[in-house]
């Protein structure tokens, strides 16, 4: 077996603010280029510095036409929104939302007993027919995430599919991977992807051979479209967050925290929220 995925690119994430001032690592954010569809932003959030100041959040705000998950290793978000629905999401939870035709959430943080947070918020892309269908949220539970053990891989499977065991969120448009890869010293992991698929890799500990290439944290890797599987190899252990999916091929208008297909569907949003009608 010798058809492993090589390597297109290796991101090293840039310092971004958002929300109320929070400093992020960011390695994706939305282009109309759409290079890594259907993934359109890739966030690392962590609040450790206390030069920092005091805790900063993600003030009431609105999406449109795309799935925000955020998945939390350490410290906690409390979260509402326009739905009515409310709650905290704590170490080893996932939140996928799917925005849809529109929401307004709030997620503040809130620090662990190690006094730190720290986590990832990706943002997956939604098709044309479903950018305006209804909200809804896929609360995940750390306890229902499968953990695999397998050769020196330690396996946090949030949406996916390995060795027959799926991942508790389901019914995602891009029909994506998102796992927790954490591998032993001197062991090596391998992935089948479907041909044509957009894989990603997030390194935050360790380092790794990627496709042939050392890979050191903290780095986005991003593979090329050869092969039909994913191979890491480490020495001195890693830990990645491994995501897939199979890209929609269509236009994007990103703008803010809305991504639409046309100029016109983005002015009509525009319009809806000085309106008013934006939350049905």
């Amino acid at each position: 077996m010798n058809n492993f995925r090589s390597i297109s690119q290796i991101i090293e994430p840039q310092l971004a603010v958002e929300g109320a001032g929070v400093l992020l690592r960011r390695s994706v954010s939305p282009r109309a280029s759409n290079e890594h569809d259907p993934f359109l932003l890739f966030d690392h959030f962590a609040f450790n510095n206390p030069l920092e100041g005091p805790l900063r959040g993600f003030p009431m705000h609105p999406h449109r036409g795309i799935e925000t998950v955020t998945y939390i290793l350490d410290g906690s978000v409390n979260h509402r929104d326009s739905l009515g629905n409310s709650g905290t999401i704590g170490p080893g939870d996932v939140q996928w939302m799917t925005s849809g035709r529109g929401i307004l959430h709030e997620e503040m943080p809130r620090r662990g007993e190690s006094g730190n947070i720290y986590g990832f918020q990706l943002w997956v892309n939604l098709p044309a027919a479903q950018k305006m269908s209804q909200p809804r949220y896929q609360e995940v539970n750390s306890s229902t995430i499968p953990v695999i053990q397998k050769d020196g891989a330690t396996i946090r499977l949030v949406a996916g599919e390995l060795d027959g065991i799926r991942g508790p969120v389901t019914e995602i448009a891009a029909a994506p991977l998102y796992m927790d890869v954490k591998l032993d010293p001197a062991s090596r992991f391998v992935y089948p992807v479907p041909s044509g698929h957009t894989v990603l890799a997030y390194v935050f500990e360790g380092a790794g051979e990627f496709g042939n290439e050392v890979v050191e944290s903290v780095s986005m890797v991003v593979f090329n479209d050869d092969g039909g599987h994913i191979e890491v190899k480490t020495e001195t252990g890693a830990r990645f967050m491994l995501i897939a999916g199979a890209p929609f091929k269509e236009p994007i208008v990103p703008y803010g925290p809305f991504v639409m297909n046309t100029v016109e569907e983005i002015q009509q949003t525009i319009a809806e929220l000085r309106n008013g009608t934006f939350i049905q």
